[in-house]
């Protein structure tokens, strides 16, 4: 599914299970919709399970949120207190939508907890009160915390299942371009990881002695990365230079900014530290996982001057994150968005991309861990390997047959989707927008949406002009400034209308792939599916899901 179609589902006030894997764009189209509900004057309520991902979306822990704190269980007792306390019920009665980000590190327990804590406060027995909820995350990564080996994941609640939620399983990739790497991840995702794969591990191996300098090195435990950091910051020569955090607002709410924020509350750096930036600020040219070298500090200002991997030199000046509540801002910090980079953890690389990265997964104990450390780089050939065990390259087993199962409830979402009329997707826009309270646009009140036009009508058109100037899908991509994913997915929708047929989707597809048609097309119909997942696992990973849907749609025609 792409980006364009889960947003005009959310729209619709679905409940809604936002996935995908590493760099597909699950933040990017959450905050899309958050911003999109803002513009009509409603405020979601944007938590995380953990305080690093909630700090990522200005946001607080779901736990926060809901005033369950630590507690794994609550009885009646707990229930009417929550209910009864003041700022916890001002903050879920106002809310329309919950979004709760980073879903697979939340325990199924307290999933249903915070059902029981919103039925209570809008005193309904619906889902969550009758709140839209939209989760996000991807359940192969980090498992919930504390529970190694015996993961409760909250599609396992059974609040999970009251709630029917709309799976929006993202396809596109933006992080990774590297088409090998991304068949290697795939397999490790799909426990299909063979000595192939693992031949490429090997590939990038390198001795300790030889790793390159100042590219960030991902550990999995907190010892390493300190150690590392302190020893590399001490062997430097220069003066150093402290920033100091600064904070404003309610002590618990600054209490969790602080713990969630990468930069430290006392941020100590030397000329030529090597640093990583923490924020997003797409105008200044970083974001988050940005890496570079400290050149120098200002004359004027004496903030750090940073020459990040493109050559361009930036001077950084403190940002602030923040939490929001209904468009209030609760609390503050101010920091220069930098930490040191020398070496970071797993948990605290998640969501990032990084151009390049020095890995030690040899001490990985949770399934998933090789996996998010991995899916940080771009491309194989930005991956050096200091060393890996057994696990690294293993997910959670459970996941296998999950995963097929959101998939193809994704799909027929999707399906459903596309065969919808666009005045009634509109309507149920329309009507969302006005039992949340919010206020329509001109363009909503005359009915128009130019989201579903341009996805529905103009984005397709775009491509079939392209096709008929005789374009392969490689050129088409280019031409479009869109992935390979969402091209395939335009093939998809124009050969179901009809206007694609058989020789004209042969002259799109590369050789290479088209002599295997015939092959992959035989395993469709022996495993009398059309299941890319399933097809994929009998293959052990040797073809991408793009090119298995490229031959899936030659079934069309027989």
């Amino acid at each position: 599914m792409t980006q364009e179609q889960a947003l005009e589902i959310l729209k619709t006030g679905a409940n809604v299970f936002l996935t995908g894997e590493p760099g597909s764009g699950k933040t990017y189209t959450v905050n899309q919709y958050a911003d999109y509900l803002r513009e009509h004057n409603i405020q979601p309520a944007i938590t995380a399970s953990t305080g690093i991902a909630a700090t990522h979306l200005n946001g607080i822990t779901i736990h926060s949120w809901a005033g369950i704190g630590i507690k794994e269980h609550l009885s009646r007792g707990d229930l009417e207190k929550i209910a009864k306390t003041a700022y916890v019920v001002k903050r879920v009665a106002k809310a329309k939508v919950l979004i709760i980000d980073e879903i697979s590190m939340l325990e199924a327990g307290t999933f249903g907890l915070v059902d029981l804590v919103c039925q209570q406060i809008f005193q309904s027995k619906q889902p969550f009160g009758g709140l839209q909820v939209v989760v996000v995350g991807d359940f192969f990564q980090l498992p919930p915390i504390g529970k190694v080996g015996q993961a409760q994941f909250a599609f396992k609640s059974p609040s999970w299942q009251k709630a029917n939620f709309a799976v929006c399983y993202l396809t596109e990739q933006y992080r990774q371009d590297d088409e090998a790497f991304l068949t290697m991840l795939s397999a490790i995702r799909s426990n299909g990881f063979t000595e192939k794969h693992l031949a490429n591990i090997q590939s990038r191996v390198i001795e300790p002695d030889k790793s390159p300098k100042d590219i960030t090195r991902i550990f999995s435990h907190n010892m390493d990365v300190d150690r590392i950091n302190s020893q590399e910051l001490g062997q430097l020569s220069g003066k150093a230079e402290f920033f100091q955090m600064f904070s404003r607002g309610q002590s618990n709410f600054v209490d969790s900014l602080k713990k969630g924020c990468l930069s430290p509350e006392t941020l100590e750096l030397k000329k030529d530290a090597c640093v990583m930036f923490t924020k997003n600020n797409l105008k200044e040219g970083f974001v988050n996982g940005t890496i570079g070298k400290v050149i120098g500090f200002s004359e004027e200002s004496n903030y750090p001057v940073v020459k990040i991997t493109s050559g361009e030199e930036i001077e950084v000046s403190p940002m602030e994150w923040t939490i929001e509540e209904h468009g209030d801002i609760k609390a503050r910090i101010t920091q220069v968005p930098l930490r040191l980079a020398w070496a970071i953890t797993i948990h605290k690389s998640q969501g990032m991309s990084l151009d390049m990265a020095v890995m030690d997964l040899q001490k990985v104990f949770e399934f998933g861990q090789g996996y998010v450390a991995l899916s940080r780089v771009r491309r194989l050939s930005g991956l050096y390997l200091l060393g890996y065990n057994q696990k690294a390259f293993l997910t959670h087993p459970e996941m296998q047959n999950q995963d097929r199962i959101f998939r193809e409830q994704s799909q027929q979402i999707q399906d459903d989707f596309i065969l919808m009329l666009k005045d009634e997707i509109i309507s149920q826009q329309n009507n969302f927008l006005i039992a949340c309270g919010g206020a329509l646009s001109k363009q909503a009140l005359s009915k128009k949406s130019p989201a579903v036009k341009k996805e529905k009508t103009s984005t397709y058109d775009k491509t079939m002009a392209l096709i008929n100037e005789g374009k392969n899908i490689e050129e088409i991509t280019k031409a479009r400034g869109v992935t390979q994913g969402t091209i395939i997915g335009h093939l998809e929708n124009l050969v179901l209308k009809d206007k694609i047929n058989q020789e004209g989707l042969e002259q799109l597809v590369e050789e290479g792939l088209l002599a295997k048609i015939p092959e992959i097309g035989q395993v469709f119909r022996e495993l009398d599916t059309d299941k890319l997942s399933v097809v994929f696992e009998k293959f052990a990973g040797e073809y991408s899901y793009d090119q298995l849907r490229l031959a899936r749609l030659f079934l069309s025609f027989n």
